[in-house]
């Protein structure tokens, strides 16, 4: 059973080393941000924790059968892995298999102390039949599927707040009144063909931190009154930073920091557990992608009072 008052993370090593070389720069935030986490004493060791591969009969409440096959024995086509981003590997599946579990993993810690983080994660481009932008299983619909199923949760909200839409997400859950499927992105960024969520909030090239948080302020509090969820999943992206090479908004560190503060203490006030999971981020310095996801577990420590 998770322990009381432990920020748990789930983190393992394999996450940043599945790629050939010339795709591994976006996977060293993975390794950074718990390095720095750990450096400057926000986390301890036991604040970590490492999943194991989720079983496929999981997987198969969110994903196809001959999709995921053609995953596990390398048989996805050259088009399917243009659309996802890398070259199939069976260490990229096990990494996919990894991260889903982790996402599952820290939705008890996030039962028993309000919030779990996954150091990976918000795969949302991936949908039940398919991978696309970097995502192959999509670990935060695994996890609200896994919860559903278990009777663990009877209303899921999904905050993603990434600069891309959760196209997957939004069509894996189309037809389930259960998930409630929120989106906030750049109206003229990929995916460029949009599914429909619950909510979209389509943003305008260029917008800037203030009405970022306004739109934001405006939207999640009497979202949250009106679903009613009694579980959460946030994807917290920081492709929104106006360093961004892909992001195409104007949202300064500060102002990401305080959309993830806002986010975490609305959820606390309403006592929604929610789990967390990084998404993207692509300024040319890794060093500004990880110190603005770190700033989410800094929040979530202090918001949610936890050693």
């Amino acid at each position: 059973m998770p322990e009381n008052n432990i920020l748990h993370i789930a983190f393992d090593p394999m996450y940043a080393h599945p790629l050939p070389e010339g795709h591994r720069f976006p996977m060293l935030k993975y390794e950074l941000i718990p390095g720095q986490l750990l450096h400057e004493g926000t986390i301890t060791a036991d604040n970590l924790f490492s999943p194991s591969p989720c079983r496929e009969e999981i997987i198969l409440w969110t994903h196809e059968r001959e999709y995921l096959n053609r995953l596990l024995h390398q048989q996805l086509s050259a088009k399917e892995q243009r659309h996802i981003g890398f070259p199939q590997s069976p260490a990229l599946t096990q990494r996919e298999l990894i991260i889903a579990q982790g996402t599952i993993d820290c939705t008890a810690y996030a039962f028993e102390n309000g919030v779990a983080i996954n150091v990976a994660g918000g795969t949302h481009h991936a949908f039940a039949d398919r991978g696309e932008g970097f995502c192959m299983l999509n670990d935060q619909a695994v996890a609200a599927n896994y919860l559903l199923n278990k009777a663990f949760a009877q209303k899921i909200l999904i905050i993603d707040l990434d600069v891309h839409q959760g196209n997957g997400t939004a069509k894996i859950f189309e037809n389930e009144p259960r998930v409630f499927t929120f989106s906030m992105h750049g109206k003229n960024n990929y995916p460029f063909h949009k599914e429909k969520s619950d909510l979209d909030v389509e943003l305008e090239n260029g917008t800037a931190t203030q009405t970022y948080l306004r739109l934001l302020h405006n939207t999640l509090p009497h979202l949250i009154a009106e679903v009613k969820p009694d579980f959460a999943f946030y994807l917290s992206g920081v492709d929104i930073l106006e360093t961004d090479k892909f992001g195409k908004l104007n949202v300064t560190m500060e102002g990401c920091r305080l959309r993830d503060e806002f986010v975490f203490e609305i959820l606390h006030k309403d006592k929604v557990p929610v789990v967390a999971s990084m998404g993207g981020g692509y300024s040319e310095d890794v060093r500004v992608i990880a110190e603005a996801h770190c700033n989410t577990y800094r929040l979530a420590k202090r918001i949610y009072d936890l050693d």
